[in-house]
């Protein structure tokens, strides 16, 4: 169970679903031209939670001292497990995932898309050891990374099908991609800063620069509210102008994803404790969760 804590196993079965739902729920049912068969798409799944994974590991390598102060109750490496063998388990995860994405990249004739494993995992390294002290930068790179494990499924099983009689159809479906991921960066953005005002003691201690610490508690709830708010007005508006017809769609997403986004978002002013900032890290998650199941509702948008 220490092992599964370590890797993650719930984000990376998050990943594993919503990766699934693209395939299976969006571009499969309604007439995209796909380049994955079932066995292309269990090797990216593969491919990118071996890398989320060693991206894990090494976060939790290179944040010893500060979880020592934050969250001893849930320190893993170096208590249940050695840094030896975590840095190990990174070696080896990162070395499967990317031979994977090789494999992959190279059996849909785009071998240059070898790159995009290559520098993730290299980002994933980058962000653990020194971009995630730097004031909002780690924030938003390891927010761009989780969008990435979203935006990967059109790279791989869209792009390489476009041509020029379904060149149309085929972007219709890629933005659509690209939209789950602007929603996934935005909402991980709010969780990345809630978890910086969570371990804000620990990180002051271990000489970070997170956001929190830089300009304050305050501010940076301040901060928060006002992201979310913007998130929460573009759903809104995006709502209003395309799923105004579809009343399902469109209560969905008014009852599940914007109004606990207004919600989450004031309940940040009241927050006092890590408990709280813990639970309000939940509801973030909860959000995105969510947004990635209204995948399924694309029978009552696409065949209206």
């Amino acid at each position: 169970m220490k092992f599964l804590n370590l890797i993650r196993w719930k984000n990376l079965l998050m990943i594993t679903f919503v990766q699934l739902l693209i395939k299976y729920a969006l571009l499969e049912p309604y007439g995209a031209s796909t380049r994955l068969d079932s066995f292309g798409i269990f090797i990216l799944i593969v491919a990118t939670i071996c890398i989320a994974a060693a991206g894990n590991i090494i976060n939790d390598t290179c944040d010893i001292h500060t979880d020592f102060i934050n969250k001893p109750d849930k320190l893993i490496v170096s208590k249940s497990i050695s840094e030896q063998t975590a840095y190990n388990l990174f070696i080896a995860f990162n070395v499967i995932g990317v031979g994977l994405g090789y494999y992959l990249s190279y059996s849909i004739g785009k071998s240059s898309f070898f790159a995009i494993f290559v520098v993730i995992s290299a980002l994933l390294y980058i962000y653990s050891t020194y971009l995630k002290q730097l004031f909002l930068i780690g924030n938003i790179v390891v927010s761009i990374l989780v969008a990435c494990s979203i935006l990967i499924v059109g790279l791989f099983d869209i792009l390489p099908e476009i041509t020029e009689l379904n060149r149309q159809t085929q972007l219709f479906f890629f933005k659509i991609i690209f939209n789950y991921a602007v929603f996934a960066f935005s909402i991980n953005l709010l969780r990345e800063i809630v978890k910086d005002l969570e371990d804000i003691d620990g990180d002051k201690k271990t000489g970070m620069h997170t956001l929190p610490i830089v300009l304050g508690e305050k501010l940076t709830k301040n901060i928060l509210f006002t992201l979310s708010l913007i998130t929460a007005t573009t759903l809104f508006i995006y709502v209003f102008n395309s799923l105004y017809k579809n009343i399902i769609v469109s209560l969905y997403f008014i009852t599940l994803i914007i109004g606990p986004l207004i919600f989450t978002s004031i309940k940040i002013f009241s927050v006092k404790d890590k408990i709280t900032y813990g639970q309000v890290s939940n509801l973030f998650k909860i959000i995105m969760l969510f947004g990635m199941l209204s995948l399924l509702l694309y029978k009552y948008i696409l065949l209206k």
